[in-house]
């Protein structure tokens, strides 16, 4: 065992997005590639010397590799200890609930989410705080700019860690502790549902099917669905996770969670359906023939969380990403709850919940969460749909109908384009914002734009401003179109377009999604010029 110092230089792209650094496993695999942004996020936090991090990732391809890495460079880096879950799995909320109540430096998650997975695929890593959410804009810039100086690192040479053993080792005088993934986190979930209520559920013949896409919720939801609550044997499907899920795509929506889909929507579905991601933060929520949107989850979740225990003393206020639909708005100004716009990227929330502003939170990708972590959570939020259940005894459907006569029911829709050329797609951004101030009046498919801006966020706790978060056009009438490019994706950008009208016709709210956008979907192509720009005449995803 040898302590060595290797040279090396800035390698050009490692500039961490909302999520941290995602590229192709390839280019981690290659040359000092993940070794230089290790080091980079080391001095971006102040280094690491006498510190305690939390070490884990959600199973794909490289993840053990990575991880017997950043140990190496942990230990010979002074750091005092890291707690590394078994078989270096960690989904990202177990890892930001182990942050916390460690109260450890911060921790390294080693995933690219939603991305697929394999020697061809997508890898990433990015770095949680102390207060267990990912790290914010001041954070990250520093670790961008040390990847632009780095000019060696320190790594310990040795044999490979056995981290399938639970317990405690020494590494180079640091102390490695291997835990359960599980157990803190199903902890934390007893104390904030109703176990028995849910018991009593599935105990009454309510049948459940949990889709963990062979990603790293699976064993979650094994232990907890299963084995503390009772469902029987099976109701948790594609539950171990594989390097490269299965060959899938472990991103929750009706397009790659199909299989789950076709089963929710047979003659035989089972009462409440589910899905996961790769690293287990996002969720889809089906009931028997219906699919309900995360918008729609979210503002049905802020509309009933005092049914759970963890929230019966009601909730601070709810925020939700710009692009998601404003049915929590709704429900917040009915119940007299403050309700915040921010940014897409959790990190926005980190604020609000810290500040104990809000008690929840959520993105129209799928991703929910409250104040227990600093993540969304992708188990969490089918817990919690669990728990109203069972004290509502209501099928999905028939809560849904409840929700939107009292509501109103946004329709609300988003189309990615996917992998389009960078050039033509900052070409269409920057076409639209040079007319923004000429759309107001101005009719397309027979709606009138009432206003249009790009949204900028004034954070309400620390003042930082953060501008050019997307696109806005909203109609006379409550519809809206936002476009926004996404930084999730590794090759080329994604350009993603978010649809949404109100309707509060109760004989008009069981209509086709796409059928009751159809105006606002001409619209958006008329705008913005989809098509002439991308030259796609179809989105590659709708959900």
């Amino acid at each position: 065992m040898q302590r060595i110092t290797v040279q090396t230089t800035p390698i050009e792209g490692q500039k961490p997005g909302t999520s941290g650094l995602r590229k192709k496993t390839r280019v981690f695999m290659g040359a000092h590639y993940l070794e230089n942004f290790v080091q980079a996020i080391w001095a971006g936090i102040g280094g690491v010397a006498g510190k305690t991090l939390v070490l884990g990732g959600d199973g794909r391809y490289f993840n053990d590799r990575a991880a017997q890495v950043i140990l190496r460079m942990a230990a010979a880096s002074g750091a005092k200890k890291v707690i590394v879950g078994q078989n270096a799995l960690l989904s990202t909320p177990a890892a930001s609930n182990l942050i916390r109540i460690r109260k450890t430096g911060g921790g390294i998650i080693m995933s690219a989410s939603h991305n697929p997975g394999g020697p061809e695929e997508d890898f990433g890593v990015k770095f949680n705080t102390p207060n267990g959410g990912p790290a914010p804009e001041d954070v990250t810039n520093r670790i961008f700019e040390a990847t632009r100086q780095v000019t060696s690192y320190d790594i310990v040479e040795t044999q490979d860690i056995d981290l399938s053993r639970l317990g405690a080792m020494r590494l180079a005088g640091m102390e490695i502790e291997i835990v359960d993934p599980v157990a803190d986190y199903a902890a934390l979930m007893e104390t904030l549902f109703d176990f028995d209520a849910i018991r009593g559920l599935l105990a009454s013949g309510f049948r459940l099917r949990f889709d963990a896409m062979h990603a790293v919720t699976g064993p979650y939801a094994k232990a907890i669905l299963e084995e503390k609550l009772g469902a029987p044997a099976g109701s948790v499907v594609n539950a171990v996770p594989s390097p490269d899920f299965g060959g899938g795509h472990p991103d929750p929506n009706p397009i790659w969670a199909k299989e789950l889909m076709d089963a929710m929507f047979a003659a035989d579905a089972p009462d409440f359906g589910a899905a996961s991601d790769g690293d287990g933060d996002r969720n889809m929520i089906v009931g028997r023939g219906i699919y309900v949107t995360p918008s729609d989850s979210l503002a049905v979740l802020a509309a009933n969380a005092h049914l759970a225990p963890g929230y019966a003393a009601g909730l601070k206020g709810v925020a939700r990403s710009m692009p998601t639909s404003r049915a929590l708005d709704r429900v917040a100004a009915a119940k007299g709850l403050d309700c915040y716009e921010t940014p897409t990227g959790w990190k926005f929330f980190g604020n609000l919940l810290d500040a104990g502003r809000v008690s929840l939170c959520g993105e129209e990708s799928a991703g929910t969460g409250s104040d227990h972590v600093r993540e969304k959570d992708g188990l969490w939020a089918v817990l919690l749909w669990l728990n109203i259940i069972a004290v509502k005894r209501q099928a999905v459907a028939d809560m849904m109908t409840v929700h939107w006569s009292e509501f109103g029911r946004n329709y609300y829709s988003r189309h990615d384009y996917e992998g389009v050329e960078t050039d033509k797609a900052n070409t269409l951004v920057d076409d639209l914002r040079a007319r923004l101030a000429d759309l107001p009046g101005k009719v397309f498919s027979g709606l009138t734009v009432e206003t249009a801006d790009e949204f900028a966020y004034d954070d309400p706790v620390d003042g930082s401003r953060s501008e050019n978060q997307g696109i806005r056009v909203a109609f006379e009438g409550g519809a809206r179109i936002v476009y926004r490019l996404s930084g999730t994706g590794t090759v080329g950008a994604t350009l993603r377009v978010y649809l949404e009208d109100v309707e509060s016709d109760p004989a008009k709210m069981h209509r086709d999604a796409q059928e009751a956008l159809s105006a606002v979907i001409s619209a958006a192509d008329e705008i913005g010029g989809i098509t002439r720009f991308t030259g796609r005449s179809e989105p590659d995803v709708r959900t």
